[in-house]
């Protein structure tokens, strides 16, 4: 992948929007500013503050080539893929890029990174696909005189496969395709779909307790790991594979969402699963957000449910058509398809299954009967194949919208069924009020993607014109709002983004309050006594 085009944007392609999406923006948004984003030939760049000495010492455990210091690495690793991160390097602030950037290629080397830059009071920011979108990677030096990012792309292998227990061992910085390809060669899959899928590695999906598309079925990632091996300051925690133990507190999940707070994930082995024989997604359409949410949660307290199950509400269902640039044939099409049925407008929902032929069968006339007995409209695999050919467009589409002067951006919360609507209205009315100029009103949409007996996650989309100069100022404000609407409305943090910086305020409640808060914090005093690992993370 070319850096150059990834600096301020996911990918190398950015989509260009059709005409029916550049006149349904201007509708709702208002005049747009096109914005053009800086170049990272052009970055602003500080002096770095890493020690001749430490460097020194560095190079010797990595090597000449596992050191690098010039501007354009450091550009590189300044920060994350959230808006913030985004707005920043587009203007070309890499203000907050490390001092150095570190390439370890094998696991033992970690150890003696960590021993030099403890002594050497030098803060390590853990970098696996560069994907955080909740400031995880901001490279923050804390009290410390310098700030490196451990770059972990170089541990990349698949070390080992067991068939008979159904297990595979990988290094951390593996990305997902190219665990997914090397499973496959065997007639295996993880079965992990984030939207990150193409960039984030599996350490990082550890360390953040990622949640894929496909998680109603396939699990959440921290369902998958069995054990794992983590480096820390004062030596490595090894936790061998278990299917279960009743031997005292599970420390695996004291490693999942540590988000390199405690140490560096270096070696995790997961559950693993025959590649699916079929694999079947199809549209539907809910009458209503209500009727949706309805559906959902009884598909979610059901014997039989979807591998994946989305259901988008009336805005974020309105956008998605339009952005999609579906031509005026195929529109009236659908209208008049949904007409028939007596609704206008309504509710998108995806169902996607994944298995054996006769698994995927039984689970799609269950949840057929569900759907029918709440008047579903069914718009057929079409839709749903349209739905998965563009899964990943997201991050690349609002590449695009950065570039027309829009503010995009996202962010999740969960909560039990019964507080699910005071949830879902507390936040759009606070992203709402914090975000309307004038007459001018943001777009806040919203999407159920993942299932539970007790609850559901809410993921929501803004649109909104962005105030040129004042982006990260816009932004901030609004987060502010939401975050305090979740904290108000019961929900969590964070269901699958993490908590970085953009989360501290509220997290103490997910963390069992003042008394949780202390026990973490005693806990990295006894791995991290320094502080060194990611300051300014995770803990208030």
């Amino acid at each position: 992948m070319d850096n150059n085009a990834t600096w301020t944007s996911w990918g190398g392609v950015r989509p260009e929007l059709a005409p029916s999406a550049r006149t349904f923006l201007m509708d709702v948004l208002g005049e747009l500013t096109p914005q053009e984003p800086a170049d990272i030939t052009a970055a602003i760049v500080p002096a770095s503050r890493l020690p001749k000495v430490a460097r020194a010492e560095l190079v010797d455990a990595l090597g000449a080539d596992g050191v690098k210091d010039d501007d354009r690495i450091r550009a590189e690793h300044a920060g994350g893929q959230s808006y913030v991160d985004l707005v920043r390097r587009r203007h070309g602030d890499a203000s907050e890029a490390p001092d150095a950037v570190l390439l370890p290629t094998a696991a033992d080397q970690i150890a003696s990174v960590l021993a030099i830059c403890e002594a050497a009071k030098i803060a390590v920011v853990p970098w696996g696909g560069g994907t955080s979108v909740v400031g995880g990677l901001t490279p923050l030096a804390g009290q410390h005189k310098a700030v490196v990012a451990l770059d972990l792309s170089r541990l990349d292998q698949l070390v080992a496969v067991d068939k008979t227990s159904m297990t595979a061992t990988f290094e951390p910085g593996i990305r997902t395709p190219a665990a997914e390809q090397a499973l496959a060669a065997q007639g295996l899959t993880l079965g992990h779909v984030p939207q990150s899928f193409e960039r984030a590695s599996l350490g990082g999906y550890v360390v953040t307790r990622s949640a894929g598309q496909a998680s109603s079925g396939y699990g959440r990632f921290d369902d998958l790991v069995l054990g794992c091996r983590m480096t820390t300051p004062r030596g490595e925690l090894d936790l061998p594979p278990m299917p279960g133990s009743a031997a005292g507190p599970d420390l695996r999940r004291l490693v999942m969402g540590s988000e390199g707070t405690l140490g560096i994930v270096t070696e995790v082995t997961l559950r693993v699963r025959p590649l699916p024989a079929v694999k079947h997604y199809e549209g539907w359409i809910a009458r209503s957000w209500a009727d949706g949410v309805r559906i959902m949660r009884r598909l979610a307290q059901t014997g039989a449910k979807p591998d994946i199950a989305r259901l988008a509400d009336e805005a974020e269902t309105r956008a998605s058509l339009a952005m999609s640039g579906t031509d005026g044939l195929k529109k009236r099409g659908l209208d008049a398809w949904l007409k028939l049925h007596g609704v206008a407008g309504g509710c998108m929902m995806i169902m996607g299954y994944e298995g054996t032929a006769g698994d995927v069968r039984h689970r799609r006339q269950e949840v057929r009967r569900i759907l029918r007995a709440d008047k579903a409209v069914p718009l057929g695999a079409g839709a749903g194949s349209s739905w998965e050919h563009n899964r990943f467009s997201g991050a690349y589409l609002r590449d695009t919208l950065l570039d027309n002067g829009v503010l995009v951006e996202t962010l999740e919360t969960a909560t039990t069924w019964s507080r699910l609507d005071d949830l879902y209205n507390g936040v759009r009315r606070a992203l709402t009020e914090a975000l309307t100029a004038g007459t001018q009103l943001p777009l806040v949409g919203c999407h159920i993607s993942h299932l539970y007996p007790t609850g559901a996650s809410l993921y929501f989309t803004v649109l909104a014109k962005a105030d040129a100069g004042r982006e990260i100022a816009q932004w901030t404000a609004a987060k502010h709002a939401a975050n305090a609407a979740i904290i108000a409305a019961g929900g969590t943090a964070s269901h699958h983004h993490a908590v970085g910086t953009a989360h501290q305020e509220i997290v103490g409640p997910d963390l069992g309050g003042a008394i949780g808060l202390d026990a973490l914090r005693a806990v990295k005093s006894q791995l991290d006594p320094a502080g060194i690992l990611n300051p300014g993370k995770l803990l208030p």
